[in-house]
Formats: C-alpha cells, sequence, structure tokens
C-alpha cells in the first residue's frame, strides 16, 4: 500500500465483497475481487479501491488468529476458572476484539494483552499485583520536577536494529530497509546518528516528516542493519490558563488529510455535541481530551492499513491505542479550527523502550502544545488524576520523536507497499518486486544510555 492510494480507500466497496469479507469468508472476497478487477466496466478509481482491499484482507488474516476455544485456554493458563460465557460478554462488550472467519468467531492476536493491561480486575485475577510500577512512578516523579523546573532533559542513547526473517531473506539479493531515527522537533535537541551498519546510503535531513537511516545490501548472509543514535529529548512545563488564549487563532494544520482525517457527518456530529456553547480553544481542546480519555478505552490493534477510517473508528467503537486516540483528537481539533499535528516515534525509559504515538495541538500564546490521550487515559483508569492532567498540554521527556506528520513519504521513497503506510516507527524493507510485512522483520531495541541533564 502506497501513500498516493490511500485516498481510495474513502470509496465504498461492493456489497458482495463486503458480505463475504464480513462473514470471514475470504477466499470467496478475493474471488470477487479477482472478477471485479478483470471486468472492463468496473472503473479504474474502483480497481484503485479493490487492489487496497487485497491488502487490508490480507492484514486480517495475520491479526485475527486464535478461535474461541484458543482464546479461552490463553487466559486459563492464568485464570482457570474463566468461563467461556465471561469471555463473550468481553466479546459483546467489545472489551475483545474479534472478526469472523467462516462463519465463527476469531479473536485478535493481542486481545488477551489488552484485558491484561486495561481491567484491573482481570489483571489480579491473573495474579498480576496493583502496585505502582517504577515506571510509573518516574512519571509521577517526572511531573511534578517539571511543575517545580518548569521543564525536564534527558540525554538518551540508543542502538536500533532490523532483523529480516529468515524464511523471508533472499541471499544475494537487493535489499532496501529504512530505519526511523530522531528529527529536527521542538522536543528533540543535539541529534547525533553515531554510526549504522552496514554503511547507510543515505541519511534523511533532520527535518524529514519521517525521518530515517537508508539501507541498501545485496549480502549473501542474513545479518541485520542497526544505527546507534543519541539525542537529548527536551520538554517545557506549561500551566495553561484559559484567559490567556488570544481571540486570534492560526489556521494551519485545521484540513483534512483523506483517508484518515476526514470530517464525516458522525464526526462533525459528535465534535457538535461535545463543543456545546464553547468557543475557548483551549476548552474545547480540553473536552475533546477528555473524551478521548475517558471514554475511549485504551485497547491493542489490527494493523493499521486494516481499518478503513481510524479516528470514526475509535469513535463508534470507543477503543483504540494511543495512535487511534490522537488521530481521533487531532481531528477533533481540527473540526473545531483548532490547528493539530501528529507526533511519533519511541517511549523510552530504563525499563522499556518501545513504539508510542501522540499529539499536537496548537494555541495562542502557548503554540504548540502537546496531548497524549493513551498515557492521559492511563492515568485516568488508574485514578492518577495529576498524569490525566499532566499529558493535556505537556509531555514527558522520555520519548525519541522520528515522525512530525502522519501519512508522508520516506525519503528516498518505497517502490514496494510499507509495512505501515502511515508512520514508520518500526522500520521497513523491500526487495525488488516485494515489500515485506510486519511478521518479516523484527525490530530490535537496545538502552545503551539514559540521564537526567540539568
Amino acid at each position: 500500500m502506497m501513500p498516493e492510494q490511500l485516498p481510495f480507500l474513502k470509496f465504498p466497496l461492493p456489497e458482495d465483497i463486503l458480505k463475504a469479507k464480513w462473514c470471514g469468508d475470504f477466499s470467496r472476497a478475493k474471488r470477487i475481487i479477482d472478477l471485479r478487477l478483470k471486468d472492463p466496466k468496473t472503473p479504474e478509481c474502483l480497481k484503485e479501491r479493490l487492489k487496497l482491499e487485497q491488502s487490508l484482507l490480507e492484514g486480517l488474516q495475520l491479526d485475527y488468529t486464535l478461535s474461541e476455544e484458543e482464546g479461552l485456554a490463553l487466559i486459563r493458563r492464568d485464570i482457570p476458572d474463566f468461563t467461556l460465557e465471561e469471555l463473550r460478554t468481553l466479546e459483546d462488550s467489545s472489551a475483545v476484539d474479534w472478526i469472523y472467519r467462516e462463519g465463527k468467531p476469531c479473536l485478535s492476536r493481542k486481545f488477551y494483552d489488552t484485558l491484561l493491561k486495561v481491567y484491573p480486575d482481570i489483571a489480579k485475577r491473573a495474579g498480576i499485583t496493583e502496585e505502582i510500577s517504577p515506571e510509573k512512578r518516574m512519571l509521577l516523579e517526572n511531573r511534578e520536577e517539571m511543575r517545580e523546573k518548569g521543564f525536564a532533559k534527558w540525554h538518551i542513547h540508543l542502538e536500533e536494529s532490523l532483523h529480516i526473517a529468515s524464511e523471508a531473506f533472499r541471499p544475494g539479493k537487493l535489499l532496501k530497509v529504512h530505519l526511523p531515527v530522531p528529527k529536527d522537533a521542538v522536543n528533540m535537541q543535539n541529534i547525533r546518528i553515531l554510526s549504522t551498519s552496514p554503511t547507510a546510503k543515505l541519511i534523511a535531513p533532520p527535518d524529514a516528516p519521517q525521518r530515517t537511516v537508508y539501507f541498501e545490501a545485496n549480502e549473501a548472509e542474513n545479518h541485520p542493519f542497526t544505527v546507534e543514535y543519541e539525542y537529548d529529548s527536551f520538554v517545557e512545563y506549561h500551566a495553561l490558563d484559559p484567559k490567556a488564549v488570544l481571540s486570534e487563532q492560526p489556521s494551519f494544520d485545521t484540513g483534512e488529510q483523506p483517508p484518515h482525517i476526514c470530517f464525516t457527518p458522525f464526526l462533525k456530529a459528535l465534535c457538535r455535541e461535545l463543543s456545546g456553547d464553547e468557543t475557548n480553544p483551549l476548552l474545547l481542546a480540553r473536552r475533546f481530551y477528555d473524551y478521548c480519555t475517558t471514554q475511549v478505552t485504551y485497547s491493542y490493534m489490527r494493523e493499521y492499513m486494516a481499518i478503513e477510517q481510524i479516528p470514526e473508528y475509535a469513535a463508534l467503537n470507543l477503543k483504540g491505542d494511543c495512535g487511534v486516540q490522537a488521530l481521533l483528537f487531532i481531528t477533533l481539533c481540527r473540526l473545531a479550527g483548532i490547528p493539530a499535528r501528529w507526533q511519533s516515534g519511541l517511549f523510552v525509559t530504563p525499563y522499556s523502550q518501545g513504539s508510542h504515538d501522540w499529539a499536537q495541538f496548537y494555541i495562542a500564546p502557548y503554540g504548540w502544545l502537546f496531548a497524549d490521550p493513551s498515557f492521559g487515559g492511563s492515568g485516568y483508569r488508574a485514578h492518577f488524576e495529576e498524569l490525566h492532567q499532566h499529558y493535556f498540554g505537556n509531555l514527558d521527556p522520555f520519548r525519541m520523536a522520528a515522525n512530525s506528520e502522519f501519512q508522508r513519504e520516506l525519503s528516498p521513497r518505497k517502490n514496494q507497499p510499507r509495512i505501515d503506510p502511515y508512520d514508520n516507527q518500526r522500520g521497513e524493507a523491500e526487495y525488488e518486486d516485494k515489500g515485506l510485512k510486519w511478521n518479516e522483520a523484527q525490530r530490535e531495541l537496545k538502552l545503551l544510555e539514559m540521564r537526567k541533564l540539568s
């Protein structure tokens, strides 16, 4: 799936393909798509949509892999008395993500991770204690320190690698790889790319919207692609006052960006309902943040390429992961005329390192502010109101920002479909005739140094 193809996702599918898709008869859906693609009566624009659907169907089959019986057995390894009726109640309430495959419910491969992360009663039954983790304590301490000092600054030194799965590796064939690296941003300073292995062919400019180091290799043996870098993460603390908001606000970053940041009838109605009579943009943004953090529940997601309209998915299903929640917040802000944009990369602490997405919104006179609905929602669910408050307007310094825009090209441009056509946090790889999928390349992170700066 290429960026220029993505707007075609807004086109509807023929009914016979939809019927086959949502009852899980993927072989029939593929047959019908093949017939439509060969039919001279099919418009070229619809053919582009059908080609995208072929990729979406592949993604669904990779993400939904567990039968109800297998899912129940997975839970019962930790909770022996867990019942099928409990599982189906969670399915009906949308707490467990599922689709039909061959007419039977099939659960997301990540469904149990979601239950343990989001539902304390289930985690407790599984033997997970409710003590504050060292990482959570680090976030709480950082929030207090930022309020006292007015900022936080950390030096972070990472090594990132991409390993090609042995079954996907082609000895001697030209392989092209992109790995995300830190980019210029309001919260990123003193960025240094220290080394690459093999030697990178190109390092994208610091202001690239999705910055990467780019490799080309045709090795006989399967070696990882590695980049080592360091940077300073600097964030200021903002004590926001609605009375200080200026009457005139800018209008950049307020438009649509199909297929996801779109002003659909439902999202327009939701924005009006949440806005009510409020006109202050800071208070409006807070209403949208509160909706995303208190009404939308965190959930691990299938691959984004298998979701046709991400913000609307979040609002309709009241669930989503960090990127889904961020896109809903961004879209609601833009609907209200509040500039909003994407930022993503990594969340980095001594305890864990992993992909993460968040948002920025602009309020004069403050300028660009941060919003992290995922971390704010986590604070809300855990009854840490100070964290729920902090992640509206502020961020922590435990980030690596590689992407400042959603749905943008890499440099140099990929020729084959991307693992993630919207964002780049895990890396991308392709041969001349094939783009590798997420299960054919594994990203690894190694934290080499992390220290607080005065």
